[in-house]
């Protein structure tokens, strides 16, 4: 499909206005150029509508929940309207509850802390850390990475098979990988948990942006996902779900806003009586611009439609592939193979060269934002890039030169904001790259590789 044919495509929206558009960097080579972003997976640029929306309520902020004058009351409402706005966009239970957090790890670790005594956690080595790390203080099983959806499910379900039926089960799964941007088997995944009497919780942050997540539909019992993936600005993160294992844990943090009633005693303790609505867990003046961020960027994404948004990056998944095949040194990184359906992150090596060099490359000779390393997610990329278990590797780039070898790669990711001109100048960018060499000299500096000046 050509761009013009795009164009004229009504049922592919045009890119979504986003802040940074119009923003230019230097070249080593010399002049300017408008910036690329496409590293939408570490974080995406804010859509222009929520910045707009959040810059409009800015001069009424003020306290929520506590104060009695019109901006405390007014903000109070914006942010309450908000968790309804965010459980209407993931089409919650009408019991679940929406508690805002930090981001996406911060929820993991929230519903980490609210796991019943003795609970068993199932969790795929492929997830990104913030999905594979908070378990650790619970009976955890990793499982190993699968070569396909089905061959996801048959894993699950003998892992499942052969726990402890006498305590709670737990599941925790990505809907699209942050390395591959592969799909991932969810509803099946979750109908082999509960054949298991087991729960599920999803780690969204990759599909949230993407494409629609329904938690009646996936029939998930959690559904975590960050702000800054979501066109939102940083800071700010939700879990939706069930609402029982979170009404009968601890206070993820102790405080004000937490608790319902204080009390000293006679002994000269304190007896405290705490909330069991999402407050339980929000302790705290709340981050009500993060909350209300999230809000409007899942009602942008709504009325935009993602069948329209899916169209489109539908074809610059298809740019950059096909682009990308047509360099025999380029392997690109899969685990369900070509054919997996995906979102849009893509993730490589290039023969003969260092990940870290040829990302600045992008970024120095071409205005491109790219990202090279482990992506949080170092077992995975070990599997892909068929290294050792025990091969050292960093979330950055490792120390190394450029032209040699190391354990990473090269991630470039994109999403709703993205031009047609942006995807299309970096399969230029790595085939002159490859064909030509970098046109400047790097050097390795506090790991990373930057030109030399």
């Amino acid at each position: 499909m050509s761009v013009s044919t795009v164009a004229a495509d009504q049922s592919v929206c045009a890119p979504l206005p986003v802040l940074g558009r119009d923003v230019s960097v230097p070249l080593v080579t010399g002049g300017e150029v408008t910036y690329a972003a496409l590293d939408y997976a570490a974080s995406a640029p804010a859509l222009q509508r929520v910045w707009d929306d959040v810059a409009a309520y800015a001069p009424y902020y003020g306290s929520v929940h506590r104060g009695a004058g019109y901006l405390s009351q007014l903000s109070t409402d914006l942010f309450e309207n908000a968790r309804v706005t965010v459980a209407e966009f993931l089409e919650c239970r009408e019991d679940d509850q929406v508690v805002f957090t930090r981001s996406t790890t911060d929820s993991l670790n929230l519903l980490a802390a609210a796991l019943p005594a003795e609970c068993q956690v199932f969790v795929f080595e492929t997830e990104h850390h913030a999905s594979l790390l908070p378990w650790q203080d619970a009976r955890v099983t990793y499982l190993d990475a699968p070569r396909g959806p089905g061959e996801a499910v048959a894993i699950l379900e003998r892992a499942l098979d052969g726990r402890d039926p006498r305590g709670p089960a737990l599941v925790c799964v990505t809907g699209a990988s942050n390395v591959t941007g592969e799909l991932w088997p969810v509803r099946e995944l979750a109908a082999a948990a509960h054949a298991h009497d087991a729960r599920i919780v999803l780690d969204a942050a990759q599909l949230a942006p993407h494409r629609p997540v329904s938690v009646r539909d996936l029939d998930v019992d959690w559904v975590a996902f960050s702000g800054h993936k979501l066109y939102a600005p940083f800071g700010s993160g939700v879990l939706a779900g069930r609402s029982d294992w979170l009404r009968e844990a601890e206070p993820y943090l102790a405080g004000g806003g937490a608790s319902r009633k204080v009390a000293r005693r006679a002994d000269g303790g304190v007896d405290v009586e705490w909330h069991e609505s999402a407050a339980r867990h929000e302790a705290g003046s709340p981050n009500v611009i993060g909350a209300y961020s999230i809000a409007a960027a899942c009602k942008a994404l709504t009325e935009e439609g993602f069948e329209r948004i899916v169209s489109r990056e539908r074809h610059l998944i298809r740019t950059v592939r096909e682009g990308l095949a047509e360099v025999p040194a380029v392997r690109v990184l899969s685990l369900f193979g070509d054919d997996a359906p995906r979102v849009g992150v893509i993730s490589f090596v290039v023969e003969g060269w260092n990940s870290s060099h040829f990302a600045a490359a992008l970024s120095a000779e071409y205005g491109i934002g790219v990202r090279d390393g482990l992506f949080c997610a170092h077992p995975l990329l070990r599997t892909l890039l068929g290294s050792d278990p025990q091969t050292q590797g960093e979330c950055g780039a490792p120390e190394a030169a450029p032209g040699e070898t190391s354990l990473n790669a090269i991630r470039v990711s994109f999403g709703a904001g993205t031009p047609d001109e942006h995807v299309e100048r970096f399969v230029r960018a790595v085939k002159e790259l490859v064909r030509d060499g970098a046109r400047w000299r790097y050097r390795t500096e506090g790991g990373r590789c930057v030109p030399a000046v």
